[in-house]
């Protein structure tokens, strides 16, 4: 039996899906915080369980009976994400789980200027010392992450940020289907698998030059400071320590933190993943 928490989140909800095609729905079992909002995958025939990390009791009835369970991590920042996604592999651990397997980050290091990267990285280490099997899913960045960062430019027509570096920006959907396959069986990785990432890294220059094409409107690229791009996100709003997180996002892709690709990621969809000019395109037409 496979468990798929956080399937009211995107990522958990298209990788449930992709394995009603890949897996018997009589050993699927789909869990979130608010099982009431899955009943399109109940009414397919999908067991649905409650499963909240901050519930560690509760966690071992979310996970009872299961061989496999994928931890999708949480949309939380430091310690808080870290005590969430370890209070999910010990209920895997008591529960006698054989794999678990975890979202995490194509650039997770230690040292990572940008945190989320350090917290999987963490977790990565607890899931090493906890016992059971594992596989670490090192996603390329969201391809959707990208937008959310570029938004305000797009609409003024010039991206302004600071410097950067390549980024493999890869579409959630192909990651959705990547963790399917290897879910199903298609191959196994113990630890952390290599970057599961488009064909190649790009620039915000290259993006401004994508948008361009895809908008039919010329979207400017231009370079400012960390503190004067800092300094405007909180003025627009953004909470001081979220804009610091999202700069980290800069600094790290400076540093190389996410030029890395792999084939991996096609070998698995069994075709090309969406290159980010024609995700772009279709994002933004």
């Amino acid at each position: 039996m496979i468990v798929i928490t956080g399937v009211s989140g995107k990522l958990g909800n298209a990788v449930a899906t992709q394995l009603l095609d890949r897996w018997s729905r009589a050993d699927l079992v789909v869990a979130s915080r608010s099982p009431e909002d899955l009943h399109e995958l109940a009414d397919r025939g999908v067991a649905v369980r409650r499963c909240d990390f901050a519930d560690p009791e509760g966690l071992e009835a979310a996970f009872a009976d299961a061989k496999q369970v994928l931890i999708v991590s949480v949309d939380k920042l430091g310690k808080e994400a870290r005590d969430l996604h370890s209070n999910a592999i010990e209920a895997c651990a008591r529960s006698g789980v054989e794999r678990i397997f975890y979202t995490s980050h194509a650039g997770a290091t230690p040292a990572s200027s940008f945190a989320p990267a350090r917290q999987h990285c963490a977790t990565e280490a607890d899931l090493a010392a906890a016992g059971p099997n594992f596989t670490a899913l090192r996603h390329g960045f969201y391809a959707e992450s990208c937008l959310t960062l570029i938004s305000d430019g797009l609409k003024a027509g010039t991206l302004r940020v600071p410097e950067d570096g390549p980024v493999s920006w890869t579409a959630r959907a192909d990651l959705a289907e990547a963790d399917a396959a290897l879910l199903s069986g298609s191959r196994k990785f113990d630890g952390a698998t290599p970057p599961l990432t488009a064909e190649s890294a790009v620039t915000m220059a290259d993006i401004a030059q994508f948008a361009s094409e895809a908008t039919g409107r010329e979207i400017r690229h231009e370079t400012v400071g960390d503190e004067e791009w800092k300094a405007s996100r909180i003025a627009a709003g953004v909470p001081e320590f979220y804009a610091e997180m999202l700069l980290g996002t800069f600094r790290a892709a400076r540093s190389g933190d996410f030029a890395a690709t792999d084939p991996l990621l096609g070998q698995l969809l069994g075709r090309k993943p969406i290159p980010m000019h024609d995700f772009l395109r279709r994002s933004l037409i």
